[in-house]
């Protein structure tokens, strides 16, 4: 029973992960793709057309799908090879801003007056925020795949702990060459920062520079693909969305329903949204979602003697919670949006949702016949577990 009600209570997360957090990450990216992807044919325009963003962002969504449904194997090799892409295009660009300083070139000033001209109000700087950490958001996806990690409670204590530190100081490092080698302006006005900073540094080679953010973009598109796909696959295994979506290909073995049900909302995300404004409407719906199970976890930590394969500091999930309250309200307290609360009545939605697909089972009965008709038209068969 127990047992029963942990899954009931995680519903809403489920909820709001499949039908958006994982979906609308992946139309970011594949948009920051696109970006990359388009600006080499058109240089020196502050701004690309919008039509062939978005036809470019698909196009990157669908051949993931293709690749994803192919083989597991694949992506995973895609992955490894777009991550080389984007440590070495790292690389580049933190040695070409060495190399600038030890010229003694560069906007050095652009350091001493870093916060000249900008607000203090907190609500822009918590949306400054969701900017900044979004860059740091793929932690998270690893936890995802979680049961297809070889000794999970090693590798993934070891995954964390050697990613996150890197992340963050390539990015540190990279931020600060383009502060040197890019104007105050420059930095304002470009979609494609990379670009520019390669425009400037690199000259007849600065090609690689979009060439490894484009691969760099498209990986981090697949990670989050493959990750938001398992949740799908196993929210349905555990009996919190169609059944459909639990099954996977009898030949390939990948869940090819979850896969292709993730890509079409992306693909529905594409068409109205931007890279800029999805950023900060999933931020703050994953920063409520990553609060409340952190609130979850220090109240189980205080009142239930439960197993605890991985242990941190109890002032780490305290420091979280506080910063995910700050992120959460100060947006809303000092510039009021009418889409917050749009997500806000989005999240309650999952409350009626849940009972009266979960907790009653009221499963309309062509919903039961499409799942047969699509069962045999994808080739697909339930899985009880695993069978990656």
């Amino acid at each position: 029973m127990e047992r029963s009600q942990e899954r009931d209570g995680a519903f809403l997360v489920i909820y709001t992960f499949v039908l958006l957090v994982r979906p609308a990450a992946i139309a970011a990216v594949s948009l920051s793709f696109a970006e990359y992807a388009v600006a080499p044919f058109y240089p020196g325009c502050s701004s690309m057309p919008q039509a062939v963003l978005k036809a470019v962002a698909a196009i990157c969504i669908l051949l993931l799908t293709l690749v994803n449904c192919w083989s597991s194997r694949l992506a995973t090799m895609l992955m490894n090879v777009c991550t080389v892409a984007k440590v070495f295009s790292l690389l580049v660009i933190v040695g070409g801003g060495a190399v600038v300083l030890g010229q003694g070139r560069g906007y050095t000033e652009a350091f001493l007056f870093a916060f000249h001209n900008t607000t203090q109000q907190a609500g822009r700087i918590g949306m400054a925020f969701y900017q900044g950490l979004w860059s740091f958001d793929g932690w998270n996806n690893v936890n995802y795949v979680l049961e297809e990690l070889k000794n999970p409670k090693q590798n993934l204590v070891w995954a964390l702990m050697i990613a996150i530190p890197l992340v963050t100081s390539l990015y540190l490092l990279v931020n600060i060459s383009y502060l040197l080698v890019l104007s105050p302006n420059e930095l304002l006005s470009s979609d494609a920062m990379a670009v520019s900073w390669g425009n400037q540094v690199l000259g007849d080679w600065a090609w690689l520079v979009p060439l490894a953010v484009t691969l760099s973009t498209l990986g981090s598109t697949n990670g989050t693909f493959f990750g938001g796909s398992r949740v799908c696959y196993v929210a349905a295994r555990e009996g919190h969305m169609p059944q459909l979506l639990s099954m996977v290909h009898v030949h390939r073995l990948t869940p090819t329903p979850a896969l292709m049900f993730t890509a079409a909302v992306a693909l529905v995300l594409v068409i109205p949204g931007n890279f800029s404004t999805i950023v900060n409407f999933l931020s703050f719906l994953g920063w409520i979602t990553y609060g409340t199970t952190i609130s979850c976890l220090l109240y189980l930590r205080m009142k239930k003697n439960l197993p605890r394969p991985y242990k941190v500091p109890t002032v780490i999930p305290v420091i979280m919670l506080l910063a995910s309250l700050y992120l959460v309200l100060a947006p809303i307290i000092d510039h009021p949006q009418i889409e917050f609360l749009y997500i806000f009545l989005f999240l309650l939605s999952g409350i009626p949702v849940y009972f009266l697909l979960v907790h009653f089972q009221c499963q309309p009965k062509w919903l039961q016949m499409a799942t047969m008709y699509l069962q045999l038209l994808l080739e697909v068969a339930p899985a009880i577990k695993n069978v990656d």
